[in-house]
């Protein structure tokens, strides 16, 4: 590994990287990969979560087309047609001192990234990070998850088909690879997964001081008001609770409501998941699988002591979970203590949004927060009352979309964020560089040993002082430099002058 490492290290410290000429070729190139080879790639999806499914006698592409290639298609379309704007220098704002120099904030490269990607959205969520990195110019070394190993040897299979094969390398293995990897030095890691992994990832960056960016997951909750279209409320929910199985992040985990509607709520998620998934769900091809047993068997045990409103079926030989709703759910179980990541559905009572928020409060911060409800006040509440990694009012999932929006978690959910422009920010440096002039050095001589009253005076007023905006500002800077440079020269000339004639007057002077 560590020869590896330093393979794409050399290969970054060649400049090739840098050019914006070279990373649009390059994400180009990529989009290339994604629309030549996209048989090939929705089917790997499909091997690894039956996006689709091969317990199915059907065959959709629909669901791994539409989660996760349509996603990365958008995001490269969106870096190319910005990047040029993106990787542009931005002026910085002056004072007095420094009026007649160049003050700019350049983007550059932080160097090798390591990104680890993540098993239930195996392709987007691997590749919209790598897009950011690529955009921002630095080498990658790509990690997918061993879980999905079908997604996982198509990517080191057509990535070094289509990218440069020195600055982008993926590296494939189990938990053993991994460890070897995080014991080298890279400049950033993104990962994706889960808080425990986090934690040892974050550890293995810290003994290089390595940033990292987080994406975790947690317990995202979905408070439901009286006042809300339940129809319409219901059937988002459902679309997100039981997309891929229950298997994303940003699901709801569990539901807040008042006990007056928790029938309400059952019967309209069940007419929705007939809706979605016909009569017998088990065949649809639109209803995946819970990505291992091991997965499975541990989501049968939040099932145990529970009230089950419907669902509840099970299949272990096809790793198959049915959507399910439990009602009267006490907080203290273990369905409670853990992130749930498959189609399990709490329905925990509470007396009103008051409650909710409390309830909310008093748990890690998760990764998202869904609230349902006609009045503005209230989601205004909801927000302003607790926090979370993101946000959707009235849906769920779907600030996820929206490049323009960062995606990431707070606390226990997750540090730093990525998706759009916020990608090429979190792989890059905002360097700032100063560029003076070794003329008007009498203007500098404020800064200059040895210090007076008069000094410390000029430098608050030079230092301190704001003007607005405009000509007529930019004109009185302008005057006042001026001025000040013929003040500090006079005032130079008074002292020497002063110190003569000291010289002068004192005893023996001759």
């Amino acid at each position: 590994m560590e020869r590896l490492v330093q393979r794409v290290r050399d290969a970054f410290r060649s400049g090739r990287s840098r050019p914006l000429r070279f990373r649009l070729q390059q994400l180009e190139a990529l989009r290339r990969m994604v629309q030549e080879r996209e048989r090939d790639i929705l089917a790997a999806i499909a091997s690894d979560l039956s996006k689709g499914t091969r317990f199915c006698s059907g065959f959709s592409e629909l669901n791994a087309y539409s989660q996760e290639v349509i996603t990365i298609l958008g995001e490269v379309d969106l870096v190319l047609e910005q990047l040029p704007e993106w990787i542009t220098a931005t002026p910085a704002k002056k004072n007095l001192l420094t009026m007649m120099d160049e003050a700019y904030v350049q983007p550059e490269p932080l160097g090798v990234v390591l990104i680890i990607g993540a098993w239930n959205y195996p392709f987007v969520l691997t590749m919209q990070p790598l897009i950011g990195a690529i955009a921002a110019g630095n080498a990658v070394i790509i990690k997918p998850s061993e879980l999905s190993e079908n997604t996982a040897k198509i990517l080191a299979k057509l990535l070094p088909q289509y990218l440069d094969q020195d600055l982008y390398v993926v590296v494939n293995g189990g938990v053993d690879e991994t460890t070897e990897l995080l014991k080298q030095r890279f400049d950033h890691i993104l990962y994706t997964g889960n808080t425990a992994v986090g934690k040892i990832v974050m550890a293995a960056a810290a003994k290089h001081l390595t940033p990292v960016t987080l994406e975790l997951g947690g317990k995202s909750p979905c408070y439901i008001d009286r006042d809300c279209d339940l129809d319409v409320a219901c059937r988002r929910i459902a679309w997100g609770k039981y997309m891929n199985c229950g298997q994303t992040c940003i699901a709801p985990d569990y539901i807040l409501c008042e006990p007056s509607l928790q029938s309400q709520i059952v019967q309209k998620i069940k007419e929705t998941v007939k809706e979605f998934y016909g009569e017998n769900i088990k065949e649809s091809p639109d209803y995946e699988r819970i990505v291992n047993l091991r997965h499975f068997k541990r989501l049968l045990s939040l099932l145990e002591g529970q009230k089950i409103a419907f669902g509840g079926e099970t299949d272990e030989a096809t790793c198959y979970i049915a959507p399910t709703v439990l009602t009267d759910v006490d907080p203290e179980t273990k369905v409670m203590q853990e992130e749930i990541f498959g189609p399990i559905l709490p329905i925990v009572p509470v007396k009103n949004a008051d409650e909710a928020i409390t309830f909310i409060n008093e748990r890690e911060k998760p990764l998202a927060l869904y609230v349902f409800s006609h009045n503005s006040k209230l989601v205004r509440r909801m927000i302003d009352c607790t926090s979370s990694g993101g946000v959707t009012a009235n849906d769920v999932i779907m600030h996820f979309t929206l490049s323009s929006l960062p995606f990431g978690g707070v606390g226990s959910s997750g540090m730093g964020a990525y998706h759009g422009k916020h990608s090429f920010d979190t792989f890059s440096h905002q360097r700032p560089c100063l560029l003076k002039s070794l003329k008007r050095e009498s203007a500098n001589k404020l800064r200059y040993p040895p210090n007076s009253q008069s000094k410390v005076d000029w430098a608050k007023f030079f230092l301190l002082k704001r003007f607005s905006k405009g000509k007529l500002g930019l004109l009185l800077l302008a005057i006042l430099g001026v001025v000040a440079a013929v003040l500090v020269k006079k005032h130079r000339a008074v002292l020497r002058r002063e110190a003569l004639l000291g010289f002068l007057a004192a005893p023996g002077a001759v």
